[in-house]
């Protein structure tokens, strides 16, 4: 009797991304020509939890017109910022069954421009991309150039951003696949604004009911006994070892100069970038509420049933 409950409860599981994709989630990421009320965006985003890309939010903004590596090496060049440096672009990423970081080294903006430009040479690969609000405390001179927060979704989610983050790369540079309340990136939905006009950033995401086919997993951490992360590469998943990603449907999208790419909390996602890529990311606080508890239920059980 206990072994046909637990098959219940597998089959149950198994089918429950599917039901749960016809119901909620879109097939595409939708586009919104100008930015929403806070009413509108409360009502038909954050409620739902869907992720969208908004247009037109942000052209009173200095920073679109501005924002350059030439205006970076002059107005900023001398600043030292932290930069992740890797041998191939993965920034906190797994390797065998160990989730690595990456070497932090202090550099001065303008070096990190000239490598950018091919001036200058350095092992690795590059990337801007320390969060607990890098942009204020490393870079307090670019803030005239934009809003300090997203006025209309700040009113809709009643605070404000709790990081603001400054993202400076090369192509080769990678957000591996990751959860939006793991490790050390801020809990809650974001905001991700794409600056330069010739670079894009493209995302992969999934939705939450996706825990069962992108198996979470504890893996030794630099610093700490255990670090949930998630194993598989996306680009090249390994479905030998991982045969649930199969049924993953992910949402591939681009963020351009100027749009705003709306990331729901306990969405995964995955990041690449082209070449010089600049964008800043607005992070707010989740709420822990049933979206939440509802998650970490269906992870409890996709791991006590031996799915994940």
């Amino acid at each position: 009797m206990v072994d046909a409950a637990l098959e219940a409860v597998r089959k149950e599981l198994r089918e429950f991304p599917a039901a749960a994709r016809e119901l909620s989630v879109p097939l595409a990421v939708p586009y919104l020509d100008k930015p929403p009320t806070p009413l509108c965006f409360y009502r038909d985003w954050v409620c739902p939890n869907r992720p969208c890309i908004i247009r037109n939010a942000l052209q009173h903004w200095p920073a679109l017109q501005k924002w350059s590596l030439p205006y970076f090496r002059a107005t900023v060049g001398s600043t030292e910022v932290s930069v992740a440096v890797t041998p191939d672009g993965y920034a906190d990423a797994v390797r065998g069954d160990r989730f690595v970081m990456p070497a932090e080294r202090r550099l001065p903006l303008s070096f990190v421009v000239d490598v950018l430009e091919e001036r200058a040479q350095h092992p690795g690969v590059l990337y801007v991309q320390k969060q607990c609000s890098n942009l204020p405390t490393e870079l307090a001179q670019l803030l005239p150039d934009l809003e300090s927060h997203v006025p209309w979704a700040s009113e809709a989610l009643g605070k404000m951003p709790d990081a603001v983050n400054f993202w400076l790369g090369e192509a080769a540079a990678v957000t591996s696949c990751h959860l939006g309340v793991q490790g050390s990136e801020p809990p809650g939905p974001s905001f991700c604004w794409q600056c330069t006009r010739t670079t894009m950033r493209t995302s992969t995401v999934w939705s939450q009911e996706r825990s069962i086919s992108c198996y979470i997993r504890p893996l030794t951490g630099p610093s700490s006994p255990m670090v949930p992360w998630i194993p598989l590469d996306p680009l090249a998943p390994d479905l030998a070892r991982y045969p649930s990603y199969s049924q993953a449907q992910a949402l591939r999208c681009t963020v351009r100069a100027g749009e705003m790419l709306y990331l729901p909390a306990l969405w995964f996602h995955h990041v690449q970038q082209s070449h010089g890529c600049i964008a800043v990311n607005f992070w707010y606080d989740m709420e822990y509420d049933f979206k939440y508890s509802y998650f970490q239920l269906l992870d409890s059980l996709t791991k006590a049933s031996g799915l994940n």
